[in-house]
């Protein structure tokens, strides 16, 4: 009957070995991917951030707010990379002390990944509060139409885009302002069909559309991350009392 026990409380032994090997190389094969994914973040990012042409329109029709949520997710991307290593680190030791304080950095940055992308699509997106923000600048730009500067910067974004005034070409005569060359197409002489507040939004848009993109699919294993962590904990702790068992 002896022999038999400890027959079977070895077996159950292996069994717990084999799947605390499969979750911690889970782990860090997950790891890695969130490391590299990190990476191309904080990159991205840097990219918005101090890209000329995104950054001078930005100053010029006082966007600050945009660049809300790329700092969060700047800092997100490098707690993304610290959180990566921390996680082969824990793994590796199979600490219980270690884990736990892994899996409060998934929390941690989950939060940070889920409140940096929803601040960059609120100023980002259409129908968010870009778009106020974007149709105020332009109309104050237009009512200040006859300055060098106001004209430099509408004559700037209406020609690189293709757009006229902030809803339209109404603007101006809502504004009792000229329409300006910069308004119509070279090759109709007609304006732009388009507002500027669209243009812009869309522009915003495609810029913000990958880092989010790749901030989901990091809060996602963000998740998966944490649940392994949790399974290895209860793994190595039944382990651990299994082992004084079979010890007695």
């Amino acid at each position: 009957m002896a022999g038999k026990g400890e027959g079977a409380g070895e077996g159950t032994m292996m069994k717990l070995e084999n799947q605390i090997m499969v979750i911690k190389y889970s782990l860090l094969f997950t790891n890695v991917i969130l490391w590299m994914i990190g990476a191309a973040i904080f990159a991205l990012t840097l990219w918005i951030r101090f890209e000329p042409g995104l950054e001078e329109w930005i100053q010029k029709l006082e966007l600050e707010q945009f660049y809300s949520g790329v700092y969060i997710l700047l800092v997100g991307a490098i707690l993304m990379m610290i959180i990566s290593f921390v996680g082969c680190v824990s793994s590796l030791q199979e600490n219980q002390t270690a884990l736990l304080v892994y899996v409060g950095s998934q929390v941690l940055g989950f939060i940070c990944g889920a409140v940096g992308s929803a601040f960059l699509m609120e100023y980002s997106a259409r129908d968010s509060l870009i778009q106020p923000l974007i149709k105020e600048s332009m109309r104050r730009l237009i009512m200040s139409s006859r300055e060098e500067y106001a004209q430099k910067t509408l004559a700037m974004v209406q020609e690189s885009i293709g757009c006229c005034g902030a809803e339209g070409a109404h603007d101006y005569l809502e504004l009792r302002q000229p329409l300006p060359t910069q308004c119509r197409d070279t090759v109709t002489g007609n304006p732009f069909f388009y507002g500027c507040v669209d243009e812009l939004t869309w522009y915003f848009e495609e810029k913000a559309a990958w880092v989010t993109g790749l901030t989901m699919a990091v809060c996602f294993l963000l998740v998966c991350n944490a649940v392994m962590a949790v399974v290895l904990m209860l793994a190595v702790k039944k382990e651990q009392e299994e082992s004084t068992e079979y010890r007695r």
